[in-house]
C-alpha cells in the first residue's frame, strides 16, 4: 500500500511536477549519482530562472547564489530602529546539503531557480546508496547520502520524500519538515511530569537523537522538526 497522499510538510511550495510520460522506460534502476552535479566545474548559464527579491522569500524557495542552487529553510525580515531593513536567511545547498547563513538587504534581487519536485517513496539502503521509487511509474533511482543531507537521520522505510531536479539533474532529496517517529531509547519518564524547561536525550527508531520533555517514554511517538531537530509534540 502506498503512503498517504503527498501534501503537507514541505512548506506549501508551488512546484512544477515532472511528468512520467517524458521519462524513458528503464530495465534497471536509474542511478542519480551518474548525473553531473558539479555546478562550478565550468562557466554555467542557468536556464529556467526568474529574477525575484527578498519580499518573495518563503521556506522551500530555490535560488541561485554564486552559481549554486540553494533552498531557503528559514528567514526573518528585520527592521531595526536605525539603518535599513534587512533579511536574515538560512540556505541549504542543493548539491552538498550544507546549510549556510546569509544576510540580505531588503529588496535585494537574486535569481530564482525553477526546480522540479517529484514525490517518491524511500525503499531501502544498500552500499551507501538510498533507493527511491517513483510512485506513479514504479521506476527506481538511487541517490547518495550527501544528496539527502543531514535529514537522512530521520529517513525510514516507506517514507515519502521530494526529489529535486534542475535541468534534468538530480540535485537533492527533501524530507517533510515534520516527521512522526517512535522513541527507541530514553531514560524513564516521571508520571505526571509535564513541566516545561527540562529535557533529556531520546534515540528515535531511525537512530536520530533529539531532546524531549521528561514525560516522554520508550514507545511514544513524537513529532520532530527535521530542519531544527526540535521536538514538537507527542503524536496523538
Amino acid at each position: 500500500m502506498l503512503p498517504p497522499r503527498f501534501g503537507e510538510g514541505w512548506g506549501g511550495v508551488k512546484t512544477r511536477s515532472a511528468s512520467t510520460n517524458d521519462a524513458p522506460a528503464h530495465s534497471a534502476p536509474l542511478v542519480a549519482t551518474n548525473l553531473p552535479l558539479c555546478y562550478n566545474c565550468v562557466s554555467h548559464s542557468w536556464g529556467g530562472s526568474d529574477l525575484i527579491d527578498t519580499s518573495d522569500f518563503r521556506n522551500g524557495l530555490s535560488i541561485i547564489l554564486d552559481n549554486e542552487i540553494y533552498t531557503i529553510v528559514d528567514f526573518q525580515h528585520v527592521k531595526p530602529g536605525k539603518g535599513g531593513a534587512f533579511v536574515r536567511s538560512k540556505l541549504k545547498n542543493a548539491r552538498t546539503g550544507a546549510v549556510i547563513s546569509k544576510t540580505w538587504n531588503a529588496g535585494e534581487k537574486m535569481e530564482q531557480a525553477i526546480v522540479e519536485r517529484k514525490p517518491m517513496q524511500y525503499l531501502y539502503r544498500q552500499d551507501g546508496e538510498y533507493f527511491l521509487m517513483d510512485m506513479e511509474s514504479f521506476e527506481q533511482i538511487s541517490v547518495r547520502e550527501e544528496q539527502i543531507g543531514e535529514t537522512v537521520k530521520y529517513l525510514k522505510d516507506g517514507e515519502q520524500v521530494m526529489v529535486q531536479s534542475h535541468e534534468g539533474r538530480i540535485m537533492g532529496v527533501e524530507l517533510p519538515f515534520n516527521v512522526e517517529l517512535e522513541v527507541a531509547e530514553t531514560d524513564p519518564g516521571v508520571r505526571g511530569d509535564t513541566a516545561s524547561g527540562g529535557s533529556k536525550p531520546a534515540k528515535l527508531e531511525t537512530g536520530a537523537v533529539v531532546q524531549v520533555p521528561f514525560f516522554i517514554n520508550v514507545g511514544d511517538r513524537i513529532k520532530v522538526d527535521t530542519r531544527t531537530d526540535a521536538y514538537l509534540e507527542r503524536a496523538k
